[in-house]
């Protein structure tokens, strides 16, 4: 297992087991996500399903990109990343909205709602690391704006949608 250098642990000016913690409720959020981006991408009915499709599936690989990269960070903190996906739900802050009603309109509404958790989680963390973690820091800032532009993308097919009713 990689850690985090001598000096690198001296960077850091904050717990770092509470930081590894909020980087593993993260970690929670992005297997969710992925999955539900992924599992609505399969089943997504209605006008614009085949863009929808294609948005749904090109956002749950950026979430797995971004598990990968908490992931990662866990490890070089010392850390031990969520071992058994049944505690994403316990440690989750956005927790799973299954895609029960597979209506374009729905999932696109579902999926903005959980855009906007991860904004906010992502932009406590930025504010939490700011001056006290440079690399978490990047790091987090990185995924907030892939969060954002994720809420930007939903929130644009869900107006054209609107405006072609």
């Amino acid at each position: 297992m990689i850690t985090i250098g001598t000096v690198g642990k001296k960077i850091v000016n904050l717990d770092i087991k509470k930081l590894v913690g909020l980087l593993n409720k993260a970690l929670a959020d992005e297997w969710l996500a992925y999955y539900q981006y992924w599992v609505g991408a399969k089943v997504v009915q209605g006008m614009m399903r085949k863009l929808v499709e294609a948005e749904l599936i090109e956002h749950a690989k950026e979430e797995l990109e971004h598990a990968e990269k908490l992931v990662d960070r866990i490890v070089q903190l010392g850390g031990t990343p969520i071992l058994q996906p049944k505690e994403w739900y316990q440690y989750s802050n956005c927790g799973y909205e299954a895609p029960n009603n597979s209506d374009v309109v729905s999932l696109l509404k579902q999926n903005i709602k959980g855009e906007q958790c991860a904004i906010g989680v992502y932009n406590y963390l930025v504010k939490l690391t700011k001056d006290k973690d440079p690399i978490t820091y990047h790091l987090v800032l990185d995924i907030l704006e892939d969060e954002v532009e994720h809420e930007e993308d939903l929130e644009a097919i869900l107006s054209d949608i609107k405006k072609a009713k």
